[in-house]
């Protein structure tokens, strides 16, 4: 899930935590000392251009945050969406068919993120209100999960993917604090492990935890053979890999680290290569006030409205199934593709999703 991240200037950051330093005491920020990696530099294969500068757009009426899209057999698109660029209290998910008509498909009355199909055409989706749920075509929602085995609550699960088995694997940012902005960012600068990843049999209905934390967790995706799935830890600029099959089967290891972005979707193409979107690029500041726990209480006692904006910025990669990135896509500009929380493939295009977009990108592919 995106938060709001690039902080504009030092001096603002001065005159900002000077006034908020009245409530300082009444900051409930409890952060951890953390130390990014040195962001690597953006060449060679990371070098940027402006490939996402023809991307197209799908309007979504009014209704804003697609954080991620499904496809359904037909080609229509799904999409999760809330009421207004910062108001998250409320949602639906949303129907768009091949001519870009928009209907409401179900009544969630909440911001619904990770979306995937199962093969019975049943949208198995991460509810913010409700945890892990699945809509049949009808719109009818039946819960499935909403804690793990030890009763750590699914307060922010936040994307999900099968295998072909039929076991439902998905991420929860967090066990400890519901989804709102405010949270996002204490999640974000307070860089503790918190929920995990976890699978869902829907013949058992057993629900297995596979990683027991997560930094920020995020975009979900299982290989193609299903041997490992992937978890992208948004804070730690990262994706992790469980193994589960071979002879790593039941380990995790590192798949990509030290990104030069923060990352969100990732989705599994059918040559068993991934997409991997970025809700923006690092940025400097915020790099260097992780190991001050000072500063972070300051910045999080500012009132939300008075604090910098995200940084509109396009980028997407083009992963191989070994973790090596083979081609980056971006819009420097962000006026075409601001953010990228998630990637969907079908019929030469990506689907290009957003927390605070109001419209689908749609990028055509070579």
């Amino acid at each position: 899930m995106k938060i709001k991240t690039t902080i504009k200037t030092v001096s603002a950051l001065m005159i900002l935590g000077f006034i908020a330093s009245a409530t300082l005491p009444s900051c409930s920020l409890q952060p951890l000392s953390y130390t990014p990696p040195v962001k690597p530099k953006l060449e060679g294969v990371l070098a940027e251009n402006e490939l996402l500068s023809t991307t197209k757009w799908i309007d979504l009426k009014g209704w804003y945050g697609p954080e991620d899209i499904a496809i359904d057999k037909q080609g229509n698109a799904y999409c999760g969406a809330h009421i207004s660029r910062t108001d998250f209290t409320d949602g639906r998910i949303l129907k768009i068919d091949t001519t870009g008509k928009v209907e409401v498909f179900c009544n969630t009355g909440g911001w619904v993120t990770g979306l995937h199909f199962d093969k019975n055409e049943n949208l198995i989706a991460c509810d913010q209100k409700r945890g892990l749920i699945s809509v049949d075509k009808r719109g009818k929602i039946t819960v499935l999960a909403s804690e793990d085995k030890k009763g750590n609550k699914f307060l922010i699960p936040n994307d999900v993917d099968i295998a072909s088995d039929g076991i439902i694997y998905f991420s929860n940012t967090s066990s400890k604090v519901s989804f709102s902005r405010k949270h996002a960012r204490k999640i974000l600068l307070e860089a503790k492990s918190d929920g995990g990843l976890y699978s869902y049999n829907p013949m058992t209905k057993e629900i297995t935890t596979l990683i027991d934390s997560s930094f920020f967790g995020n975009g979900v995706a299982v290989s193609k053979n299903d041997d490992f799935v992937l978890m992208v830890d948004l804070t730690k600029y990262r994706v992790v890999r469980h193994w589960l099959k071979g002879e790593n089967k039941g380990k995790t290891d590192m798949f990509l680290e030290n990104l030069p972005g923060l990352p969100n979707g990732i989705s599994r193409r059918k040559d068993g290569s991934f997409w991997l979107g970025f809700t923006t690029r690092r940025d400097d500041l915020l790099d260097n006030i992780q190991p001050k726990i000072w500063l972070k209480k300051i910045i999080y006692a500012i009132p939300l409205w008075l604090q910098p904006k995200q940084e509109p910025f396009g980028m997407v990669m083009h992963i191989s199934e070994n973790g090596e990135i083979l081609k980056t896509y971006y819009d420097t500009t962000g006026k075409y593709v601001s953010e990228a929380s998630s990637i969907e493939e079908s019929d030469g295009f990506i689907y290009l999703g957003g927390d605070l977009t109001d419209h689908i990108g749609k990028y055509k592919l070579d």
